[in-house]
């Protein structure tokens, strides 16, 4: 039996693992190989590791994760999990059972694309969801945001650190008159009309076609789809969650255990507003800690 199975073998998963290998706790990893942001070119704000490629970075934390003996890494999907503290099972999707002390989940969230063309081409490249991840690079430069609804005007507030120059696309959403004077007081343009089509000129800018009005040209575009979970694993156990304005996220604690005793979470799957390397390697790390210490006799 091992002590700890991880379901997503990211940044937080192999975060977690660190931890748990440097106190000799048996780990199993279990990762299909498909981080959320395997789209991006460059991952930034991760301190050692800025402007490097995310799949090198993960590539490397395996590779010095190999030096400890009580980690191990296993390609393969885990199909569904039982049971309760102390003993719980992971049935994986090569058909192999295994059993553990404790769970941390970190398998992550996908973006749901909307029914745009270009959309999902852009995304992770000149349509990003970040700016402590992306905003440095374009900094100055003429950035548009597609409007998701109240949250976006917070956002709006949050660009102008990187950026005078912004256009806001409501995308058919009625963005009431308060809103629409507060942005027009911050210098922010609103294209009315939804987005028809999304053009790509290189890394960053876009063309976004409306159904009505001109094009518009931006530098980089801005979005935020709503996401779901990328497995249903916490369903099967019944973890309570919490509704956002983007989509179901695990509830946690202040150690990042779940509803269920013995169940930890880390990543994106907690925390999808603030989609970070950083954010999601500090949990990881945090739950592997506290699933250590609660398995101390």
């Amino acid at each position: 039996m091992d002590d700890v199975i991880i379901i997503g073998g990211s940044f937080a998963g192999l975060a977690a693992a660190l931890q748990l290998g440097r106190a000799r706790r048996k780990v199993t990893v279990l990762d299909t190989g498909l981080p959320r942001n395997r789209f991006a070119g460059r991952s930034h704000g991760l301190l050692g590791h800025d402007h490097k490629p995310p799949l090198d970075i993960l590539t490397e934390a395996r590779r010095q994760l190999a030096r400890y003996p009580a980690i191990k890494l296993v390609n393969a999907r885990a199909d569904s999990v039982s049971g309760g503290i102390d003993d719980f099972s992971v049935l994986t999707g090569d058909g192999e059972s295994l059993e553990a002390r404790r769970l941390i989940l970190s398998y992550g969230i996908t973006d749901q694309m909307p029914d745009v063309p270009g959309f999902a081409e852009g995304w992770g490249t000149s349509i990003v969801p970040c700016p402590y991840c992306d905003g440095f690079e374009v900094a100055g430069q003429h950035w548009g945001l597609v409007w998701s609804g109240p949250q976006s005007q917070n956002q709006v507030r949050l660009f102008h650190d990187w950026t005078d120059r912004l256009t806001v696309f409501a995308d058919g959403h009625d963005i009431p008159p308060d809103i629409r004077a507060d942005l027009d007081r911050r210098n922010t343009s609103i294209v009315d009309g939804r987005i028809a089509e999304i053009a790509h000129h290189g890394d960053h800018n876009a063309t976004v076609s409306l159904n009505t009005g001109p094009d518009v040209a931006v530098d980089i575009l801005f979005a935020h789809p709503r996401n779901k979970p990328s497995a249903s694993l916490h369903e099967s156990l019944g973890l309570a969650t919490n509704n956002t304005p983007l989509g179901i996220v695990l509830k946690v604690d202040e150690r990042r255990e779940t509803s269920m005793a013995g169940v930890y979470a880390a990543g994106d799957l907690t925390n999808p507003l603030i989609p970070s390397v950083t954010t999601a390697s500090w949990q990881g790390a945090m739950a592997g800690i506290f699933a250590q210490q609660s398995m101390l006799t």
